[in-house]
Protein backbone atom coordinates (compact mmCIF):
# COMPACT_ATOMS: atom_id res chain seq x y z
CA UNK A 1 0.00 0.00 0.00
CA UNK A 2 1.03 3.43 -0.99
CA UNK A 3 -0.22 6.84 -0.52
CA UNK A 4 1.43 9.78 -1.47
CA UNK A 5 0.14 13.35 -1.16
CA UNK A 6 0.83 14.47 -4.83
CA UNK A 7 0.30 18.45 -3.39
CA UNK A 8 -1.35 19.73 -0.82
CA UNK A 9 -2.46 23.38 0.07
CA UNK A 10 -4.83 26.32 -1.52
CA UNK A 11 -3.27 26.34 -4.84
CA UNK A 12 -3.70 22.63 -6.00
CA UNK A 13 -4.84 19.42 -4.09
CA UNK A 14 -4.26 15.94 -5.24
CA UNK A 15 -3.33 12.03 -4.01
CA UNK A 16 -2.06 9.03 -5.16
CA UNK A 17 -3.57 5.80 -3.29
CA UNK A 18 -2.06 2.45 -4.29
CA UNK A 19 -2.61 -0.83 -3.25
CA UNK A 20 -3.07 -4.37 -4.72
CA UNK A 21 -3.67 -3.47 -8.38
CA UNK A 22 -5.87 0.18 -8.08
CA UNK A 23 -4.12 3.39 -8.51
CA UNK A 24 -6.67 5.72 -7.59
CA UNK A 25 -6.04 9.61 -8.15
CA UNK A 26 -8.21 11.88 -5.58
CA UNK A 27 -8.76 15.15 -7.09
CA UNK A 28 -6.57 16.62 -9.56
CA UNK A 29 -6.29 20.43 -8.56
CA UNK A 30 -3.36 21.34 -10.60
CA UNK A 31 -2.39 21.24 -14.38
CA UNK A 32 -2.58 17.92 -15.68
CA UNK A 33 1.10 18.38 -16.83
CA UNK A 34 2.41 19.05 -13.47
CA UNK A 35 0.27 16.41 -11.95
CA UNK A 36 1.91 13.77 -14.69
CA UNK A 37 5.18 15.28 -13.49
CA UNK A 38 4.45 14.77 -10.00
CA UNK A 39 3.08 11.32 -10.47
CA UNK A 40 6.77 10.48 -12.75
CA UNK A 41 8.81 11.79 -9.46
CA UNK A 42 7.09 9.15 -7.19
CA UNK A 43 7.75 6.56 -10.25
CA UNK A 44 4.46 6.15 -11.49
CA UNK A 45 3.18 6.17 -15.21
CA UNK A 46 0.02 8.64 -15.56
CA UNK A 47 -1.26 5.81 -17.81
CA UNK A 48 -1.53 3.51 -15.30
CA UNK A 49 -3.63 5.16 -13.11
CA UNK A 50 -7.66 3.08 -12.37
CA UNK A 51 -9.56 6.23 -11.80
CA UNK A 52 -10.14 9.79 -10.42
CA UNK A 53 -11.89 10.44 -8.17
CA UNK A 54 -13.04 14.24 -7.11
CA UNK A 55 -14.45 15.39 -3.63
CA UNK A 56 -15.58 18.50 -4.49
CA UNK A 57 -15.61 21.43 -7.23
CA UNK A 58 -13.37 24.54 -6.29
CA UNK A 59 -10.89 24.90 -8.72
CA UNK A 60 -7.91 24.09 -6.06
CA UNK A 61 -9.38 19.95 -6.32
CA UNK A 62 -10.28 20.14 -10.20
CA UNK A 63 -8.22 22.47 -12.16
CA UNK A 64 -6.75 19.79 -13.93
CA UNK A 65 -9.53 17.34 -14.33
CA UNK A 66 -11.01 17.64 -18.21
CA UNK A 67 -7.62 17.86 -19.68
CA UNK A 68 -6.62 14.42 -17.45
CA UNK A 69 -9.62 12.76 -18.48
CA UNK A 70 -8.98 14.01 -21.93
CA UNK A 71 -5.52 13.19 -22.21
CA UNK A 72 -5.55 9.33 -20.63
CA UNK A 73 -9.77 8.34 -21.42
CA UNK A 74 -9.84 7.84 -17.38
CA UNK A 75 -12.47 7.04 -15.95
CA UNK A 76 -13.67 9.90 -13.32
CA UNK A 77 -16.47 9.26 -10.37
CA UNK A 78 -18.12 12.50 -9.37
CA UNK A 79 -21.50 13.04 -6.88
CA UNK A 80 -24.13 12.98 -8.92
CA UNK A 81 -25.17 16.84 -7.88
CA UNK A 82 -21.57 17.84 -8.88
CA UNK A 83 -21.70 15.25 -12.22
CA UNK A 84 -24.43 17.84 -13.75
CA UNK A 85 -22.98 21.05 -12.75
CA UNK A 86 -18.68 20.88 -13.43
CA UNK A 87 -18.64 22.94 -17.23
CA UNK A 88 -15.35 20.57 -18.30
CA UNK A 89 -15.31 16.78 -16.94
CA UNK A 90 -13.04 15.72 -20.17
CA UNK A 91 -15.29 13.45 -21.92
CA UNK A 92 -18.83 12.38 -20.65
CA UNK A 93 -18.56 8.72 -21.29
CA UNK A 94 -15.53 8.56 -18.50
CA UNK A 95 -18.14 9.92 -15.65
CA UNK A 96 -19.49 7.18 -13.08
CA UNK A 97 -21.65 8.80 -10.73
CA UNK A 98 -22.16 8.21 -6.78
CA UNK A 99 -24.15 9.36 -4.01
CA UNK A 100 -22.72 9.92 -0.60
CA UNK A 101 -23.14 6.91 1.78
CA UNK A 102 -23.01 4.14 -1.30
CA UNK A 103 -19.76 2.09 -1.75
CA UNK A 104 -18.78 1.41 -5.32
CA UNK A 105 -15.50 -0.71 -6.43
CA UNK A 106 -12.98 0.14 -8.31
CA UNK A 107 -10.58 -3.08 -9.16
CA UNK A 108 -9.72 -4.31 -6.09
CA UNK A 109 -10.51 -1.48 -3.43
CA UNK A 110 -13.82 -0.79 -2.26
CA UNK A 111 -14.98 3.36 -2.02
CA UNK A 112 -17.06 4.65 0.60
CA UNK A 113 -17.99 8.50 -0.21
CA UNK A 114 -19.36 9.92 2.71
CA UNK A 115 -20.36 13.90 3.52
CA UNK A 116 -18.79 16.26 4.83
CA UNK A 117 -19.51 19.95 5.74
CA UNK A 118 -17.65 22.99 3.22
CA UNK A 119 -18.92 25.38 1.19
CA UNK A 120 -19.29 23.35 -2.37
CA UNK A 121 -22.16 21.60 -4.33
CA UNK A 122 -21.70 18.14 -2.46
CA UNK A 123 -18.54 17.69 -1.08
CA UNK A 124 -17.57 14.58 0.24
CA UNK A 125 -14.36 12.80 2.01
CA UNK A 126 -13.41 9.05 1.20
CA UNK A 127 -12.13 5.23 2.65
CA UNK A 128 -10.50 3.29 0.29
CA UNK A 129 -10.35 -0.17 1.99
CA UNK A 130 -8.84 -3.40 0.35
CA UNK A 131 -6.55 -6.34 1.52
CA UNK A 132 -3.78 -4.04 2.46
CA UNK A 133 -5.95 -2.24 4.68
CA UNK A 134 -7.89 1.03 4.75
CA UNK A 135 -6.90 4.93 3.57
CA UNK A 136 -8.90 7.61 4.94
CA UNK A 137 -9.16 11.18 3.38
CA UNK A 138 -11.44 13.89 4.79
CA UNK A 139 -9.88 17.88 4.24
CA UNK A 140 -11.89 20.70 3.39
CA UNK A 141 -14.35 20.30 6.01
CA UNK A 142 -15.27 23.11 7.91
CA UNK A 143 -16.47 20.65 10.87
CA UNK A 144 -15.46 17.07 11.78
CA UNK A 145 -18.82 15.83 12.46
CA UNK A 146 -19.65 12.61 13.86
CA UNK A 147 -20.29 10.63 10.73
CA UNK A 148 -16.76 11.60 9.37
CA UNK A 149 -15.32 9.92 12.99
CA UNK A 150 -17.27 7.20 12.47
CA UNK A 151 -16.63 6.61 8.34
CA UNK A 152 -12.59 7.21 9.63
CA UNK A 153 -12.24 4.44 12.73
CA UNK A 154 -9.82 1.90 11.61
CA UNK A 155 -7.39 3.08 9.05
CA UNK A 156 -3.85 2.38 8.61
CA UNK A 157 -3.18 5.55 6.86
CA UNK A 158 -5.22 8.92 7.08
CA UNK A 159 -5.08 12.30 5.24
CA UNK A 160 -6.49 14.72 7.65
CA UNK A 161 -7.21 18.53 7.25
CA UNK A 162 -5.03 21.22 9.71
CA UNK A 163 -5.52 24.15 7.38
CA UNK A 164 -5.07 27.48 10.05
CA UNK A 165 -3.68 28.03 13.60
CA UNK A 166 -6.44 30.00 15.16
CA UNK A 167 -4.39 32.99 16.01
CA UNK A 168 -2.52 33.34 12.87
CA UNK A 169 -6.06 33.54 11.12
CA UNK A 170 -7.35 35.73 13.65
CA UNK A 171 -4.44 38.17 13.10
CA UNK A 172 -3.51 37.81 9.79
CA UNK A 173 -4.23 40.28 6.54
CA UNK A 174 -7.20 38.41 5.52
CA UNK A 175 -10.63 40.49 5.23
CA UNK A 176 -12.58 39.57 8.41
CA UNK A 177 -15.43 38.04 5.76
CA UNK A 178 -12.99 35.52 4.28
CA UNK A 179 -11.65 34.88 7.65
CA UNK A 180 -15.39 34.13 9.15
CA UNK A 181 -15.60 31.70 5.99
CA UNK A 182 -12.78 30.06 7.14
CA UNK A 183 -13.42 29.30 10.92
CA UNK A 184 -17.17 28.83 9.66
CA UNK A 185 -18.47 25.09 10.05
CA UNK A 186 -18.45 25.13 6.03
CA UNK A 187 -14.60 26.24 6.12
CA UNK A 188 -11.44 24.42 7.21
CA UNK A 189 -10.24 22.72 10.46
CA UNK A 190 -8.24 24.32 12.40
CA UNK A 191 -4.79 22.19 13.47
CA UNK A 192 -6.33 21.98 16.98
CA UNK A 193 -9.37 20.63 15.16
CA UNK A 194 -7.73 18.32 12.97
CA UNK A 195 -5.85 17.34 16.14
CA UNK A 196 -9.42 16.51 18.01
CA UNK A 197 -10.57 14.65 15.22
CA UNK A 198 -7.59 12.58 15.54
CA UNK A 199 -7.45 11.58 19.52
CA UNK A 200 -10.97 9.85 18.26
CA UNK A 201 -8.98 8.08 15.41
CA UNK A 202 -6.49 6.21 17.18
CA UNK A 203 -6.01 2.56 17.44
CA UNK A 204 -3.24 0.33 16.93
CA UNK A 205 -2.92 -0.40 13.04
CA UNK A 206 -2.93 3.43 12.55
CA UNK A 207 1.00 3.95 11.01
CA UNK A 208 0.87 7.19 8.95
CA UNK A 209 -1.36 10.31 9.55
CA UNK A 210 -0.86 13.19 6.43
CA UNK A 211 -1.44 16.83 7.70
CA UNK A 212 -3.15 18.67 4.55
CA UNK A 213 -4.25 21.55 2.71
CA UNK A 214 -2.18 23.93 5.56
CA UNK A 215 -2.09 27.44 4.66
CA UNK A 216 0.86 29.70 3.72
CA UNK A 217 -0.91 32.42 5.40
CA UNK A 218 -2.16 31.51 8.53
CA UNK A 219 -0.24 27.99 9.07
CA UNK A 220 3.04 26.92 9.79
CA UNK A 221 3.98 23.27 9.33
CA UNK A 222 5.78 23.43 13.24
CA UNK A 223 2.44 24.51 14.62
CA UNK A 224 0.35 21.97 12.84
CA UNK A 225 2.77 19.15 14.00
CA UNK A 226 2.96 20.78 17.89
CA UNK A 227 -0.91 20.65 17.21
CA UNK A 228 -1.05 16.65 16.40
CA UNK A 229 2.41 15.32 18.64
CA UNK A 230 0.44 17.12 21.47
CA UNK A 231 -2.34 14.35 20.93
CA UNK A 232 0.09 11.61 20.26
CA UNK A 233 2.29 12.32 23.20
CA UNK A 234 -0.56 11.35 25.41
CA UNK A 235 -1.50 7.94 24.47
CA UNK A 236 0.48 4.90 24.10
CA UNK A 237 -2.09 2.91 21.59
CA UNK A 238 -0.21 3.60 18.19
CA UNK A 239 3.00 5.59 16.70
CA UNK A 240 1.96 6.83 13.24
CA UNK A 241 4.44 8.30 10.85
CA UNK A 242 3.30 12.16 10.36
CA UNK A 243 4.05 13.92 7.52
CA UNK A 244 2.92 17.24 6.69
CA UNK A 245 1.37 18.14 3.06
CA UNK A 246 3.53 20.41 0.90
CA UNK A 247 2.31 22.56 -1.69
CA UNK A 248 5.11 22.37 -4.02
CA UNK A 249 6.77 18.41 -3.49
CA UNK A 250 5.04 14.56 -2.91
CA UNK A 251 5.30 13.42 0.52
CA UNK A 252 4.72 9.77 0.39
CA UNK A 253 4.09 6.29 2.73
CA UNK A 254 4.71 3.09 1.89
CA UNK A 255 3.89 0.17 3.70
Amino acid sequence: MRVCLLASGSKGNSLLVESGRTRLLIDAGLSAREIRKRLDLVGVDAASLSALLITHEHTDHVRGLGPLVRQLDLPVYLHTDLARKLPDVGKPGCVHEFVDGEDFAVNDLTVRPFAITHDSLAPVGFTLSGEQGKVGVATDLGIATRLVAECLQGCRALVIETNHDEELLRDGPYPWSLKQRVRSNHGHLSNDAGGSLLQNLLWDGLTAVFLGHLSETNNRPGLALDAINSVLEKQNICAPQVLVGRQHMPMQWVA
